[in-house]
């Protein structure tokens, strides 16, 4: 177990060396320009046909929304299938969408709802191409250097929300949203060329690939078994659904509390964007000083001063420097809840941990986008940033209940140490279901250190998918103990031992140091059979192997 702040002495500028993490990060940061003009066209048309203030959120809803809805499914994809051709996929289908809304606007065809409509499906392709993108960064760049490449993404993002919205308020003001849809469409094509000239290696399974389903409910399973993740997500929804109310309020802000046009919106975006690229470069000082929960607790409480303010500030120059505090702030809480995330996950579910993150976090921002539009548009700018303001201050004080988890960096690599064993009797991978027994021989003085053992091993069993777990105490033999558990076919068996990491080696080598005897703890495993069943070939196998 590597402690994070020995690693994040590294400069967040190493990953660069990857010719192939380069080419595609510098690909992406032209698609976030594109992407965030974009945003600026959608958002400031939208205000000139749309009458009402919650429509004008709603833009913002309609893109986060979609990534809530489907990221579970793009995580299953991004670790069921090739992750860069899913890219490509991804790719191709917002080119062809961000053609369709320039062709729409320059007809004066777009109405609100149809611009609801394609905004919707720019975020559906985002919930496609993310959970394989961030996923892919981990196997582009060594695990030490994990972190610094997740606050690399964030540094370019932000260098693009710095710079690309005030470039897309110039282009709306002097071409109007279908120019800002148009450069959105050309800036699919640098990572378009650089996905396909991108060769990673081939992957090789010993197993056939989990079906979609299968994997949508495994990574479920995995991340609700996985206390750490569950107050990452917790946390991330949290944030989420409070500090959206400034992105999603601020054309609103620009166009009337500041009495600006699309440029001064475009300006307001930039001084967020520009207070995000500080704050990811001054990440990893803070993370070297603090310890992940003091970290998001200054986010939150900066991003709550700085929501305040823009809710109050009548005058440009004010509200500027309070969106850099918030752009600082989002950008601290976002890269830490993504690189925890990811550390916390092993490489064969951490496509479906990262999509449940962005779906908890994602899901909040949709929330609270419609919340904080109707809240403005009944009460006022005021009430709604100051009712948001509060709050991040009670998501502050909740890590005093719920902290995150330390920032450590946990060994997932798969254990390999597990070799299917030779069966006598004739087995098709779909038979099923298997029971597996194991037996442990505990003395009294060890009963309660085992209890506490056995208690973490029944999350591990469970959350890598075994069913129906259970500890057996032999009545005839009191010092006699029985693990069992049940898998519905002998592929996921085999699939469910291959899951296992270093990390959670640690737990089967207590359980056998308090095993006593010679011998190792005996397995046994069986098939299930209904009576009918006659056709039996091969000789029975012997019921106890040993480990």
């Amino acid at each position: 177990m590597i402690h994070l702040p020995m690693a994040e002495r590294l400069s967040p500028l190493v990953p660069l060396e990857n010719g192939t993490f380069r080419n595609i990060w510098i690909a992406n940061l032209a698609s976030s320009f594109g992407a965030l003009i974009q945003g600026v066209g959608a958002a400031w048309l939208m205000t000139s046909i749309a009458d009402s203030v919650d429509m004008v959120a709603l833009v913002q809803a309609s893109t986060s929304l979609p990534i809530m809805m489907f990221s579970l499914l793009g995580g299953a994809i991004a670790d069921s299938f090739n992750r860069r051709q899913v890219m490509l996929a991804a790719q191709c289908f917002m080119l062809a969408v961000s053609i369709l809304l320039m062709a729409g606007a320059l007809l004066g065809l777009i109405s609100p709802w149809l611009l609801l409509a394609f905004t919707f499906l720019l975020g559906c392709g985002t919930a496609l191409n993310n959970p394989s993108w961030q996923a892919s960064v981990g196997d582009m760049v060594p695990r030490e250097q994990l972190p610094a490449a997740v606050t690399l993404n964030s540094i370019g993002f932000n260098i693009s929300r710095s710079v690309g919205p005030a470039i897309g308020g110039i282009i709306v003001a002097v071409a109007g949203a279908a120019g800002a849809f148009a450069l959105n469409a050309l800036s699919y094509l640098g990572l378009l060329y650089v996905l396909i000239r991108w060769k990673p290696p081939a992957e090789t399974s010993r197993l056939p690939r989990e079906g979609i389903g299968p994997a949508m409910l495994s990574g479920v399973r995995y991340v609700a078994m996985s206390p750490n993740l569950l107050r990452i997500l917790l946390r991330g929804s949290i944030f989420g659904f409070t500090a959206i109310s400034v992105m999603a309020l601020l054309p609103v802000v620009s166009a009337s509390q500041l009495t600006g046009g699309p440029l001064t919106y475009g300006l307001m975006l930039g001084s967020f964007g520009l207070g995000a690229v500080g704050g990811a470069l001054l990440s990893g000082r803070l993370h070297m000083r603090f310890s992940s929960e003091a970290v998001v607790r200054i986010a939150f409480v900066s991003f709550a001063i700085a929501a305040f303010i823009t809710g109050v500030s009548p005058s440009v120059w004010i509200t500027s420097p309070a969106l850099m505090l918030g752009g600082a702030s989002w950008v601290l809480a976002l890269s830490l809840f993504n690189v925890s995330v990811q550390l916390s996950s092993p490489r064969w579910v951490v496509g479906r941990a990262l999509s449940l993150y962005q779906t908890a976090t994602f899901g909040g921002m949709a929330l609270g986008s419609w919340i904080w539009g109707l809240m403005a548009e009944s009460y006022g700018l005021a009430i709604a940033f100051g009712a948001a303001s509060l709050l991040m201050l009670a998501g502050a004080l909740l890590g005093l209940r719920i902290p995150l988890p330390p920032r450590t960096m946990i060994d997932l690599d798969p254990l390999n140490r597990w070799q299917e064993p030779h069966l006598e009797t004739e087995l098709q991978p779909r038979s099923g279901p298997i029971l597996i027994q194991i037996s442990y021989k505990i003395r009294p003085e060890n009963l309660t250190a085992f209890m506490a053992v056995m208690d973490a091993r029944k999350r591990i069993r469970r959350r890598d998918g075994a069913r129906h777990w259970t500890l057996l105490r032999d009545l005839g033999q009191p010092n006699l103990w029985t693990e069992s558990y049940q898998t519905p076919t002998w592929t996921e068996y085999v699939r469910h031992n291959l899951r296992m990491t270093k990390a959670d080696a640690e737990i089967g080598e207590k359980v056998r140091a308090l095993h006593e005897g010679p011998e190792p703890p005996a397995v046994q495993r069986f098939v299930e059979r209904p009576t009918n069943w006659f056709e039996v070939t091969g000789t029975p196998k012997s019921p106890i192997d040993h480990i």
